[in-house]
């Protein structure tokens, strides 16, 4: 398993799973560093599914993590799969009109 781990959150991506599990706050000060690890865990699955069960905070800033996820998945030809989007989350997400835009699992 692959980690990154500061105060604020943690990334945890597991290669046989394809699972990336996101905990902690999902936050302007957060998203720039978390985003570019994120990235290079990312780098070699060609399926991934991001678990969001563990996200203590988030704000637009987390939402755009997950849209710059998608944009690199999606150049990369991955597939991409959201699941435990935290209540905010999705009331950010339908406030701009991205609910139905991100692929959202269970």
């Amino acid at each position: 398993m692959k980690s990154a781990v500061t105060e604020a959150y943690a990334l945890n991506f597991d290669p046989q799973t394809k699972v990336l599990s996101i905990a902690g706050e999902m936050v302007m000060d957060t998203v720039p560093p978390m985003l570019k690890k994120a990235k290079q865990l990312l780098n070699d699955a060609d399926k991934i599914e991001i678990d969001l069960q563990q996200v203590t905070r988030s704000d637009s800033s987390g939402l755009a993590l997950l849209i710059d996820l998608m944009r690199h998945a999606n150049g990369s030809v991955k597939e991409i799969r959201f699941r435990n989007m935290p209540k905010q989350m999705l009331a950010i997400a339908n406030a701009s009109g991205l609910e139905d835009f991100l692929p959202l699992g269970n």
